[in-house]
């Protein structure tokens, strides 16, 4: 319930009495788990987070070939731009930056629920296997994400791109 308030109305307009009514249970119930409407938005971010994170351990984990690893989380990561609430979840964030840094510091910082972080343990194993040769793969996970998503995942936050590219330009891009 909660999910579909905060999609629906944002961060500020959204009301705990909006989420118990949508979640069809009591405000005592769900301050038995939750503080403060802050800290219910904050796990329901790191659940999408940690989900997305999951999905890329595991599809990693099945790309021995770091060549094809890397071109499959680069598409994963476009996919989840385009067909998850990531965006819109991140135009939230943006609109309460000002009042409530440490909730957007939280979003992108590195842990083992953060992109960056799987990619960089991907990259540390086949640099200790010889494949690569890699001064400090924390930066060269931060660029290839950058290089193979930030396009899309810019123009789609800004709503500069409204639809979802083609499977080409997709892979053109992660590809390159």
């Amino acid at each position: 319930g909660a999910h579909r308030v905060f999609m629906k109305l944002g961060y500020d307009a959204a009301s705990m009495n909006d989420v118990t009514r949508e979640a069809g249970v009591s405000k005592g119930t769900i301050y038995v788990y939750f503080q403060s409407k802050e800290e219910l938005f904050s796990a329901l971010i790191q659940r999408a987070k940690g989900r997305f994170v999951e999905s890329i351990r595991d599809l990693l984990a099945h790309h021995q070939d770091p060549e094809e690893g890397l071109r499959a989380f680069g598409l994963a990561f476009v996919r989840q731009i385009f067909e998850s609430e990531m965006i819109p979840a991140m135009r939230i964030l943006l609109g309460v930056v000002d009042r409530m840094p440490t909730l957007c510091q939280n979003f992108f910082a590195s842990s083992p629920s953060n992109a960056r972080t799987v990619l960089k343990h991907y990259l540390d194993g086949h640099v200790e296997a010889g494949y690569f040769e890699i001064e400090d793969t924390a930066l060269a996970a931060m660029q290839y994400i950058e290089l193979a998503t930030g396009a899309f995942m810019k123009g789609r936050l800004f709503n500069e791109i409204t639809r979802q590219p083609s499977d080409e330009d997709v892979e053109r891009v992660v590809n390159s």
